[in-house]
């Protein structure tokens, strides 16, 4: 049984935790082990840095956003968000204002408005 901060945990089938020799520590959650982190090539800031846990919608631009942009660039996305939600006064019941957001997003992040 490997031991975390958390008390004993299980080890998984086979004995490893993703990688570790048995009785490794690792981090857990209530549902499990969380599995590690990789890095993305980020089309906006040109590093290499962590990807974002998820994808942040179930779309074609959530899928577009976990492949291309980094943890980083994400979190300042998210603030300049709040900034053009509050500047613009958006109503996000309003479909013309999901839309306009979405571009805003694409654009941030991308660097040019969807086609």
């Amino acid at each position: 049984m490997g031991v975390t901060a958390r008390g004993t945990q299980p080890d998984p089938p086979g004995g490893a935790l993703h990688g570790c020799a048995k009785g490794a520590v690792a981090p857990v959650t209530m549902q499990g082990y969380i599995p590690v982190m990789s890095d993305v090539p980020c089309v906006r800031c040109g590093q290499t840095r962590q990807r974002i846990a998820a994808p942040p919608f179930r779309n074609v631009l959530g899928d577009r956003i976990y492949d291309s942009i980094c943890q980083t660039c994400w979190e300042e996305w998210l603030q300049h968000q709040t900034a053009v939600i509050n500047h613009y006064a958006l109503d996000l019941r309003d479909p013309r204002a999901r839309d306009f957001l979405t571009t805003q997003t694409e654009t941030f992040l991308f660097g040019e408005p969807p086609a």
